[in-house]
């Protein structure tokens, strides 16, 4: 079953931002694409960086560490078969709130 945790306000992410938040016991990159909240694991799995230290790329996160991308809508990376988990997040007034 899915919870949702309030993890940042809106004016805490201009659009093209990221950062690292959390939700519950999980450490998220959250990313501003176009003004859609969307929310990935934060490690990075190839040599544990922080996502959310990484720069937005369009819907693409960048690992700050060795530049490993991956979509922050889908987890999916463009270049490799490697993922992330992905989590939905929902709008609620100031709230942006992720369910984990």
């Amino acid at each position: 079953m899915s919870d949702l945790k309030t993890v940042a306000k809106i004016s805490d992410l201009k659009p093209g931002e990221c950062k690292t938040v959390v939700a519950g016991d999980r450490e998220l990159a959250l990313a501003n694409v176009g003004g859609k909240f969307h929310a990935c694991d934060n490690t990075c799995p190839h040599q544990g960086g922080p996502l959310g230290e990484g720069i937005l790329d369009g819907q693409n996160i960048v690992c700050p560490w060795h530049g490993w991308r991956f979509n922050v809508t889908t987890g999916k990376s463009p270049n490799i078969p490697v993922s992330v988990d992905a989590f939905e997040c929902v709008v609620e007034g100031d709230d942006v709130k992720v369910k984990v």
